[in-house]
């Protein structure tokens, strides 16, 4: 890319690359473009889009000669990237990045899918209660090893902010905060709204949603 800028392409209101936005932000990288492409609009099946992410999908990162797709591998790029600028958020040691890719995972495995099955049925209009009620309470099981962890540490990783914790904001903040069941998950888990509170009101996080 001749002017050296990042391209990312995507929507801001997409989980996934609302995802990689507040990533860039943590690190200071302000030199990037957000090309919208609008997969709920069919902008995702464009042969050129394909070119760059051949499932039609989003968010894509294009860096010179690289085009990365796939959130968690692109915000694990970014970190790597930028790694001496903005905030630390990859860990300073092998331990420490053992821990933040541990607990990526469990976002990924586990927590992703609970939260979105929540969504799902929090979303819906007419709210069908009884499959919400459930769905929330299988989603408890996966906040209430949350809470164990967090107990002894302020962040998932360790006493750190990390990709981990920025992880979860975009599905979180839909379940938790757009559509109110906070206070539903939290209840009982002190140290997970703490852990929520304490990341969801990072300026970076806030930028993004302002975009949305």
């Amino acid at each position: 890319m001749a002017d050296g800028k990042l391209k990312l392409y995507g929507v801001a209101a997409s989980t996934c690359t609302g995802r990689v936005l507040v990533t860039l932000f943590e690190k200071g990288v302000e030199d990037f473009e957000l090309k919208v492409v609008n997969v709920r609009k069919g902008e995702g099946k464009t042969p050129e889009h394909k070119s760059l992410q051949p499932f039609g999908l989003i968010p894509v990162l294009q860096d010179g000669d690289l085009t990365l797709f796939e959130s968690r591998a692109i915000i694990r790029y970014i970190a790597n990237k930028f790694e001496g600028q903005g905030t630390p958020i990859y860990g300073a040691t092998p331990i420490e990045r053992a821990l933040v890719e541990q607990w990526l995972e469990v976002e990924a495995q586990n927590f992703n899918g609970a939260c979105k099955d929540a969504l799902k049925y929090a979303a819906a209009s007419p709210v069908d209660e009884e499959k919400l009620a459930q769905s929330l309470e299988k989603f408890g099981k996966v906040l209430d090893i949350y809470e164990a962890r967090l107990a002894t540490t302020q962040f998932l990783a360790g006493d750190f902010i990390s990709l981990a914790d920025l992880s979860h904001l975009t599905t979180g903040w839909k379940l938790f905060d757009k559509y109110k069941k906070g206070s539903v998950c939290f209840d009982g888990r002190p140290h997970v709204k703490a852990w929520w509170e304490s990341i969801s009101s990072r300026p970076a996080w806030k930028r993004v949603l302002e975009m949305i």
